[in-house]
């Protein structure tokens, strides 16, 4: 299991949102380089960065704040927010992100999905972020009739690299990740599944690691980090040892 720390992004600062409400920001740091070096320095073996103005807007918004963080950073990164289209795609992968994720473009036209990850394998993994099981585009804003699983299996055999499956009632307010949903997800789909939304504690990355978790391939973790609940150096310890048992 990878955990991913996160980084998003509003305005070139650091923020954490609550349940994905622009107007619920509270800005960690003003310097997202300098955070992305933090992360680096406690041992995280890839960086998660969401540009939440691109992801409202439909384009990149906060290309400085990104390209600052490559800069910074040798960790491999994956990016969403605003990818929609395949000259997104390619200038963000020709700069140095290593996979791309595309969210709302997925329910709204996955003909450009599987263009894009035939073009870039291993390059493009998949946001499916859900409301009461439904999926959520536009930046959450909008909320459609399609199911988690009925756009994961949209994507089976297309080349896509990882789903990253986002429990929007519960991103940013440390109630723990839904794990059933996660599964169910996991188990409908034979690409890689990362949980997202809820993270809070060292037991959730222990839930993570117990063995009817082994179809989720990873976690990202983003509140819980930034406000000291959840300690680096414990969790990354954890995954470690995990590992080695394996």
């Amino acid at each position: 299991m990878i955990l991913f720390p996160a980084i998003d992004l509003k305005e070139g600062r650091c923020v954490r949102l609550v349940q994905g409400d622009m107007d619920k920001a509270t800005v960690f740091n003003d310097d997202p380089a300098d955070q992305a070096a933090r992360f680096a320095e406690q041992g995280f073996e890839w960086l998660h960065v969401v540009d939440l103005d691109g992801a409202f807007a439909g384009r990149p918004m906060n290309a400085a704040a990104v390209d600052a963080i490559l800069a910074r950073i040798a960790l491999p990164v994956q990016l969403g927010g605003g990818i929609r289209d395949l000259r997104t795609v390619e200038g963000w992968l020709e700069k140095g992100v290593r996979r791309v994720i595309i969210g709302t473009a997925a329910v709204r036209d996955p003909d450009f999905v599987r263009e894009a990850a035939r073009r870039h394998p291993g390059g493009v993994a998949v946001g499916i972020d859900a409301r009461d099981g439904r999926v959520a585009v536009e930046g959450w804003a909008q909320t459609s009739e399609m199911t988690a699983e009925d756009l994961g299996r949209r994507f089976e055999d297309a080349g896509v690299t990882a789903i990253i499956y986002t429990d929007i009632a519960r991103d940013g307010i440390l109630t723990g990740l839904n794990i059933e949903a996660t599964l169910r997800l996991a188990e409908a789909v034979s690409i890689p599944v990362i949980a997202s939304g809820g993270l809070a504690s060292i037991e959730d990355v222990r839930r993570l690691l117990q063995p009817d978790c082994r179809k989720i391939a990873g976690a990202i973790s983003g509140r819980a980090l930034y406000d000291g609940r959840l300690d680096p150096a414990e969790a990354m310890a954890l995954i470690r040892t995990s590992r080695g048992a394996a």
